[in-house]
């Protein structure tokens, strides 16, 4: 596809106007002020630019995503009783197919909204990779272990769907990767921590766990580890060895810090859910000062409750720039980043998140013309201040083009409605 005459933003958070960008199967072969040659673009479908700006594809590096299917059921519950006395129960009538729907569901909400990969936790792995393979979006999946001192993980069925998933992802190219994930330190024992270390250092795996997410599992891992944060109590076993995913981080201490930025693991900042179940908000400027990596996520539907990343990163910046009293943070060069090439990167991507020529063409396109985004004189900001997930016109993953105009290419929504609404009158009904 020839981008033509068309706004850049890259994913360093520098605008450009009238810039050339064409894509060749898979690839990005040229990005420049000036047109390309006639021989790159020979029969290849023409995009025009105007009112129109292009920037690299976004990365939901926290997710749940099938919860979708739970979308503002439990409201109003701090997390110990959200998920013990709505999520669980919910969650253990749902098989692979369940999954499968509401992992569409949720892939059609990301593209909408930019998003071209995404980093996941959840059960029932067969029904969600199924879902990515046929809509085409990148993920990364886990199903995370959790366990007491009597549990052999190898005998657990989360290990039993990722070793599966390792060789189902085999197939993919690396378009969809299995990882080890820890549900948290609360969830699990010394015996079963340990042992998700051993298994993901034997199969070379990433990791995932959340980490400090409220208060009380901070402070009371600490009281049962002779002072110990969840952070010192993983890296005592030797966690963070391997290149990891912590999401949330609301509670870190400094000396929490150091060793992340030490292991150079990357924290995913959900906002909106540690907002809306009243766990805190985490520090996001303390942790770039640290020079700890950082990304962002929506974690579930269920807790936030959509999977809209131009709303997730407009409200990590205001959030940054409110709690420190300081209108100077998250500008548009830090911000891209976090959600690209630093993404894209603890993904384990080392070709994606940018644009270059080289890179893989993963991008989406905005229409810049609807009222709440003219005029423009700072074009970056009136994408993460102004924008909207209705404004993402096109989404494009890898060369193929997956949303476009209010539709995904690959996902029958009407079909997907029906279905996640059959499954939310069937579940209740057995629930009662």
């Amino acid at each position: 596809m020839y981008f033509r005459d068309i706004s850049v933003v890259d994913h360093l958070g520098q605008a450009r106007e009238n810039m050339h960008l064409v894509t060749t199967e898979d690839k990005i072969t040229w990005l420049s002020d000036n047109a390309p040659p006639a021989d790159l673009i020979e029969k290849v479908e023409v995009y025009e630019g105007k009112n129109r700006v292009l920037l690299p594809g976004l990365y939901n590096m926290h997710c749940h995503v099938p919860m979708t299917l739970l979308r503002g059921y439990g409201e109003g519950l701090p997390l110990q009783r959200w998920l013990e006395e709505k999520m669980y129960p919910f969650e253990a009538l749902m098989d692979a197919d369940d999954m499968y729907w509401g992992t569409l569901l949720g892939i059609y909400e990301m593209l909408a909204s930019g998003v071209v990969s995404f980093s996941d936790m959840y059960m029932r792995l067969d029904g969600i990779f199924q879902a990515v393979l046929e809509s085409g979006i990148k993920a990364n999946l886990n199903n995370p272990l959790t366990g007491d001192e009597n549990t052999d993980i190898k005998q657990d069925i989360a290990y039993l769907e990722v070793m599966q998933l390792i060789k189902d992802c085999r197939t993919t190219n690396g378009h969809i990767r299995a990882e080890a994930g820890l549900h948290a330190e609360y969830t699990s024992s010394e015996r079963v921590v340990q042992d998700v270390v051993t298994w993901a250092k034997e199969q070379n795996l990433h990791l995932q766990v959340h980490l400090s997410e409220t208060k009380k599992e901070h402070t009371e891992c600490k009281e049962r580890h002779q002072g110990l944060t969840p952070t010192a109590y993983l890296h005592s076993f030797g966690f963070f060895d391997q290149p990891t995913v912590a999401a949330h981080g609301v509670y870190l201490e400094d000396s929490d810090l150091t060793i992340l930025r030490a292991k150079d693991v990357t924290i995913a900042h959900c906002p909106t859910s540690n907002l809306k179940l009243g766990s805190g908000i985490a520090p996001l400027a303390k942790f770039l000062r640290h020079g700890v990596k950082v990304t962002i996520g929506t974690d579930g539907a269920s807790s936030n409750n959509n999977l809209n990343m131009m709303e997730e990163i407009s409200l990590a910046a205001l959030l940054a720039k409110g709690i420190n009293k300081d209108p100077s943070l998250m500008s548009a060069t830090e911000i891209m980043p976090l959600v690209t090439i630093n993404a894209a990167r603890a993904q384990g991507r080392t070709n994606c998140g940018r644009l270059e020529v080289g890179a893989q063409a993963d991008l989406f396109v905005m229409d810049l013309s609807r009222p709440h985004l003219q005029p423009i004189y700072d074009l970056p900001a009136n994408i993460f201040y102004s924008g909207q997930s209705s404004d993402v016109v096109l989404t494009m993953v890898e060369g193929k083009v997956l949303y476009r105009d209010g539709a995904a290419t690959l996902i029958d929504l009407e079909r997907v409605l029906f279905e996640v609404n059959r499954i939310r009158t069937e579940k209740l009904r057995q629930l009662s």
